[in-house]
């Protein structure tokens, strides 16, 4: 089934503040929790250097136009039925969090962790919570602590943990859309190959998978810019069917 990303044009429509660009930055209230899917962006006290765009805290960046635009394209696609418009802004500590079975994290390279925050999130993901980890740069880029940051605080979250390169022929790239090649996405603003990672259950590639990490590459902003024409279509539509899938998989496992 192909994507057309023009169909969510009218998601550009979006307040100037939250269009992904350098302007003001603000939060919208949360709406409760009624049971339909809704968006889960994690928020978290952002590390020195990490307010580089337009000053905006790092784990923002694209909110909420990014994932407006997904959800109106798992509208399109499926039966999930999301809230469409209004997406939900929680830090990993706040208990709202385990109301909503997928979270969805970026930029960790300048992520900070508090001790009550890492023993939440282990609990978030121990109790099946599933994890989407993008935009995530590599070590040094725009100062960000890359790969070396974010594996010290998931060692604080989850000791010992282990993450694996994905293989296309794992059941989340086939949860809905039919994804057999994870050369699909290049990175939007950096060179080198996309980097699929994931986090295991008892770090056992034969359990369920409980995190996953897009490094080195950020499906979001395709997402995010699918209204403007600043990337390719077919890749726009391949990062959107690794969106679809994702949530998909969160879901069912």
């Amino acid at each position: 089934m192909a994507i057309v990303a023009v169909s969510v044009l009218m998601a550009a429509a979006a307040p100037a503040q939250f269009a992904g660009g350098r302007g003001r930055f603000s939060v919208r209230p949360n709406i409760p929790y009624d049971g339909r899917f809704t968006f889960v962006r994690v928020s978290y006290q952002t590390a020195p250097g990490g307010y580089w765009y337009g000053g905006w805290p790092s784990w923002a960046h694209g909110y909420p136009l990014a994932e407006r635009n997904l959800m109106r394209i798992m509208n399109e696609v499926s039966l999930l039925g999301p809230h469409t418009d209004d997406i939900n802004t929680l830090a990993l500590d706040d208990p709202e969090l385990c109301k909503y079975p997928v979270a969805y994290i970026i930029e960790v390279g300048w992520w900070t962790l508090t001790d009550r925050e890492a023993a939440a999130f282990r609990a978030y993901v121990q109790k099946g919570g599933f994890v989407i980890v993008d935009d995530f740069k590599l070590t040094g880029d725009r100062g960000g602590g890359g790969w070396e940051t974010f594996a010290a605080n998931m060692q604080r979250v989850l000791p010992g943990a282990r993450f694996f390169d994905m293989a296309a022929s794992h059941p989340i790239y086939h949860s809905f859309f039919e994804i057999n090649d994870l050369r699909i996405v290049p990175q939007a603003y950096n060179a080198g190959r996309p980097i699929f990672r994931g986090l295991y259950e008892d770090n056992d590639p034969k359990k369920r998978l409980q995190m996953i990490v897009n490094y080195n590459t950020d499906i979001s902003q395709f997402w995010e810019w699918s209204g403007r024409g600043f990337r390719p279509i077919d890749e726009t539509n391949e990062a959107y069917k690794l969106g679809v899938n994702y949530i998909i998989y969160g879901l069912t496992h």
